[in-house]
């Protein structure tokens, strides 16, 4: 079993919703991902969702896609990022650590053998966001015999068969977009976020984390409220960008903003 489960259960007893923050592994170099997760613990993250590098984002916005494109300058694989986890895992065995990318690097490297490599190096779970459940289930399949967590992505155009389809092939958590877009678009709605989280808990036990569009502490308060997990991704990845070349400065300033969503989120 992946670590996700246990986390989850663990927040649900001390009445907490997870912080899961976001960073494409080797942005701005390699040299900083690993200390990043780091940091990022201490400052109040509970999962980590690392980003593999590919050279056409979709899902992404600007920020994220201007990620991909500093971590390929340093030509970061999948067999790299992978290496970062079991580099993190020598200090820290309990965090979990979520890949999230797209379908061509694993086809290439082959699924069975990509499943082996991150169960052995430490990933708890993936999101693979350009594959689809019903095209999908040889993968998840082999994710699960190696107890890894096959993640997939809820949107707000979902209808009701679309979230049971999607909720019988996840595990872990599923990872509600609460916009139509791309990640650091536009400006969430509460409300209709709630909305969305009811239908979707109406159709699963598993916890609902939502992602794209958390940019500050208030609103990340706002969606802890009833949300299991919150996801932060555009806001440290802006930071990342605005210190390339300085790691201690992205070290403090990623640090400081999960310190303020953390602190913002326990706040009853």
């Amino acid at each position: 079993m992946s670590r996700i489960p246990a986390k989850f259960a663990a927040l649900k007893e001390q009445g907490r919703t997870a912080l899961i923050p976001f960073v494409t592994a080797g942005d701005p170099e390699p040299g900083v991902t690993v200390d990043l997760m780091h940091q990022m613990v201490i400052s109040g993250a509970d999962l980590i969702e690392l980003g593999v590098p590919f050279s056409d984002p979709m899902a992404d916005g600007p920020a994220i896609q201007k990620a991909n494109e500093r971590a390929l300058v340093h030509d970061i694989s999948l067999h790299q990022v992978m290496d970062m986890v079991a580099e993190f895992r020598q200090k820290d065995d309990t965090t979990p650590i979520i890949l999230m990318g797209y379908l061509n690097p694993i086809e290439v490297l082959g699924y069975a053998d990509f499943a082996k490599e991150a169960q052995a190096k430490g990933v708890d779970g993936v999101i693979t966001v350009d594959i689809p459940p019903e095209e999908g289930s040889d993968y998840v399949q082999i994710l699960r015999d190696h107890e890894v967590d096959p993640i997939f992505l809820l949107a707000p155009t979902s209808n009701e068969a679309r979230i049971e389809t999607v909720t019988r092939a996840a595990s872990g958590f599923v990872y509600y977009v609460s916009l139509k877009g791309v990640t650091g678009a536009a400006t969430l709605v509460v409300d209709t976020v709630r909305d969305k989280l009811d239908e979707i808990r109406a159709k699963t036990d598993l916890p609902l984390g939502v992602g794209f569009g958390i940019k500050d502490a208030a609103m990340a308060k706002a969606m802890s409220a009833f949300a299991d997990a919150v996801v932060v991704g555009s806001a440290l990845v802006n930071r990342v960008e605005a210190n390339a070349g300085n790691k201690s400065a992205i070290l403090e300033q990623v640090g400081a903003i999960l310190s303020e969503m953390r602190q913002a989120m326990d706040e009853k």
